[in-house]
């Protein structure tokens, strides 16, 4: 039986920084990201509003790898932001700082993007994880994101990390990607049949000046322009670790279950973007609660159900993979709740978002 190939992965995490006292969120004025640059270089990242930080895992070769980046990259910011009297927490959105209050990054980059995109920009206080899974072959990689658009909603449901925007609660498992949906070149990908078809696409984007790098194609998945990797950039930040490390050995395990039907000449079904979209609409609304869209048998499934069906799919490749532990945790969330089912039951049973900011910053450090 021919053996998978080393389905390699980067994890970027964006957390939040915060002030102990007010539970808002506050700028660290760069020193947090200026004191990592001197021992993690460019593991670490300012980004668009100065409360927020960027890391970013080297490559790994699996799971365990990238859960061990992530336990130290975490360790390491928390003691940053501790010597600058700051906490650091993980979710999509705060539950109740407002954008207007947050300064900008004093960077050309970032004061482009507000140049163009003006209020779109500056009220984009959010907080998401991405997942890099390598794929050598762009072509092969192209047609492996065609097919795991499919699965997008199926892995966002389970990542819900943002009900509260600006102090409400806006009835949203995600409300982050409402605010990121103000972006242009956001949502779902693109149908490409060739990689060649894709290549002018963003050659001519740039030619006409409507972006000045590919990279500002801001899919929900996307054939990076640059890496040879397929980036899934849908998630919500999660509170934990091991929340995070499930999704991702979720997401590889999809991949290389998509590859293993490439490679037997069986592809995946690939349905229209309009009927994913209703799936993506109802993993923001609901989480892992009510239900999504089984397109094959065009009914209402319970999405824990097709979150079950998806774990049987990808069942013959995990152990390859070596992350049948991180999978498994998937149960935990479908028993306990996802990190926004959490943070509104926090606000249930004190009606204070300033508790909800306590149990936020309190579960990031959890594992570490």
């Amino acid at each position: 039986m021919r053996k998978l190939p080393v389905f390699t992965l980067g994890v970027e995490e964006e957390y939040q920084i915060i002030d102990p006292e007010t539970r808002d969120l506050r700028s660290h004025l760069s020193k947090i990201v200026d004191g990592a640059k001197v021992f993690l270089n460019e593991q670490v990242k300012a980004e668009m509003h100065q409360s927020v930080v960027e890391v970013g895992t080297n490559i790994c070769n699996n799971v365990k790898e990238a859960n061990d980046e992530l336990v130290f990259l975490r360790r390491q910011i928390v003691d940053l932001a501790q010597k600058q009297n700051l906490i650091v927490g993980g979710a999509g959105t705060h539950p109740f700082s407002k954008w207007q209050d947050q300064p900008i990054t004093d960077d050309p980059r970032y004061h482009n993007i507000v140049n163009e995109l003006q209020d779109a920009a500056r009220s984009n206080l959010i907080f998401g994880m991405h997942c890099h899974v390598g794929i050598e072959n762009r072509e092969i990689g192209l047609q492996l994101m065609n097919q795991a658009c499919y699965f997008l909603p199926h892995i966002f449901a389970l990542s819900t990390n943002s009900p509260f925007w600006e102090g409400r609660q806006t009835g949203y498992k995600s409300f982050r990607t409402k605010v990121f949906d103000k972006f242009p070149r956001t949502g779902l990908p693109e149908y490409f049949d060739h990689v060649a078809s894709y290549d002018n696409y963003l050659e001519t984007l740039v030619k006409t000046n409507c972006i000045d790098n590919p990279k500002k194609i801001w899919w929900d998945l996307r054939l990076h322009p640059f890496y040879n990797t397929i980036e899934f950039r849908i998630c919500d930040m999660s509170l934990t670790v091991e929340e995070t490390m499930c999704i991702v050995a979720i997401i590889q395990a999809i991949v290389a279950k998509l590859y293993k039907l490439t490679m037997q000449n069986t592809s995946f079904n690939i349905y229209r973007l309009a009927l994913i979209k209703e799936n993506k609409f109802r993993a923001a609304r609901y989480g892992i609660d009510n239900h999504m869209i089984d397109f094959g048998l065009q009914k209402e499934v319970e999405t824990k159900c097709l979150i079950v069906e998806l774990l049987d799919f990808i069942d013959d490749v995990v152990d390859e993979l070596g992350s049948r532990e991180q999978i498994s945790y998937v149960h935990q969330i479908m028993k306990n709740g996802t990190g926004a089912d959490k943070q509104l039951a926090v606000f249930e049973r004190t009606g204070d978002l300033r508790s909800v900011v306590d149990f936020i910053t309190g579960e990031f450090t959890k594992g570490l």
